[in-house]
């Protein structure tokens, strides 16, 4: 297996979940709730890191790579090519870009914890 055919690391995954809570708290504070963003929903739900996970980052993963789980990520690009995916859709709905979370903020997260 090539260095760049490796899946994604555990530090990937980390800044995976982190990025989704950032997604979860941008689209709460911009009033934009699961209803809003997918209208196909009968009722408000409020996003949580694993919604956007399962909901966003998921179908994005699903429609450009072809894999169901984050667990099969390339170390390499896939991540990249799904984030950027995902910022292009929150842009339409008026949301700023979120930077994909930094090794330093995954790990003072988890001093916080």
């Amino acid at each position: 297996m090539l260095k760049m055919d490796k899946k994604r690391t555990i530090q990937q995954n980390n800044a995976l979940h982190k990025y989704c809570e950032l997604v979860a708290s941008a689209l709460n504070d911009a009033g934009l709730n699961i209803e809003e963003v997918l209208k196909n929903f009968t009722f408000e739900l409020d996003w949580t890191k694993d919604s956007v996970k399962e909901i966003l980052w998921r179908t994005a993963q699903k429609r450009l790579l072809k894999k169901y789980s984050t667990t099969e990520l390339k170390k390499q690009g896939d991540i990249d090519k799904v984030w950027e995916a995902m910022n292009r859709f929150l842009a339409k709905l008026g949301v700023e870009s979120i930077p994909f979370p930094s090794e330093e903020q995954i790990n003072s997260a988890k001093i916080k914890s």
